[in-house]
């Protein structure tokens, strides 16, 4: 994974409260073009909050976030023109921009595995129904499921059906990909084919930001990590360092159970 130095994510201060309880507790974090970055931290810390911010599924409620080049403050400067909180088209074409893939695949069940990523670009982009087969034929196949192109989601397994939910995503062409404990509501067996794909998307060079408890998956593709815990940042940095020869208490408690998992990394 290299960076090209062109930043496509900037969160600066980010901060979302319900009422009196605040989840995520000013955030910060850049993103280049082809990084991978991956948030760690204990179950309830914000991550996924976090992540539902950026492609304004939540709206902050303070801090500033960039997204290629739209830039959005919240907060003090709420409601001035240019910088407020965007709507309708405006907000359907930003998070054009941002695939997100979550725990629970959420795929239409009527739909065959190629009707699911071909919905997308025909019903969003107005893609022809040719040129989508086309695009949704390649990135199934991209996963691994070539084969299985016209089966429902019923007759998939939770790993099958999780990478058909990615295929989805990526036919939409977003200049980032969002990953939610994508692995979480898998048999453990069924997790690598799903890491898999992963991997080869960080190989391929899509701008990734990853919330996980897979640590050895953390640890082979990351190239920073981020650690939360109570809503906020306590450490960040490369991941051989954080994971590794972490500096805060907190992060090496979160990370004492999973030492096994990221001492050895896989031939």
């Amino acid at each position: 994974m290299t960076s090209s130095g062109e930043v496509m994510v900037k969160a600066e201060g980010l901060r979302k409260s319900y009422g009196t309880v605040e989840a995520v507790r000013g955030v910060s974090l850049e993103v280049d073009r082809g990084q991978v970055v991956v948030v760690i931290g204990p179950s309830g810390c914000g991550k996924s909050t976090f992540l539902r911010c950026i492609n304004l599924l939540e709206e902050p409620s303070a801090g500033t976030l960039q997204v290629g080049d739209r830039r959005i403050d919240f907060g003090a400067h709420h409601g001035r023109q240019g910088r407020s909180m965007p709507h309708g088209r405006e907000l359907a074409r930003f998070r054009a921009r941002i695939g997100m893939v979550f725990q629970q695949f959420d795929l239409f069940p009527h739909m065959t595995a190629l009707q699911n990523v071909m919905s997308g670009p025909v019903i969003v982009k107005k893609m022809a129904k040719a040129e989508a087969e086309t695009v949704a034929r390649d990135l199934l196949a991209k996963v691994g499921l070539a084969a299985l192109t016209h089966r429902f989601p019923r007759n998939l397994s939770g790993g099958q059906q999780q990478r058909v939910a990615i295929a989805r995503a990526m036919a939409m062409a977003p200049e980032i990909m969002l990953f939610d404990e994508v692995t979480s509501a898998l048999d453990p067996e069924l997790v690598g084919e799903v890491l898999d794909v992963m991997k080869q998307l960080a190989t391929d060079g899509t701008t990734m930001i990853v919330v996980t408890h897979e640590m050895a998956f953390a640890r082979d593709v990351a190239d920073q990590v981020l650690v939360m815990d109570a809503g906020q940042v306590v450490e960040q940095g490369r991941a051989e360092e954080v994971l590794l020869r972490p500096k805060n208490p907190r992060t090496a408690s979160f990370l004492s159970r999973f030492h096994s998992t990221i001492g050895e990394r896989k031939a």
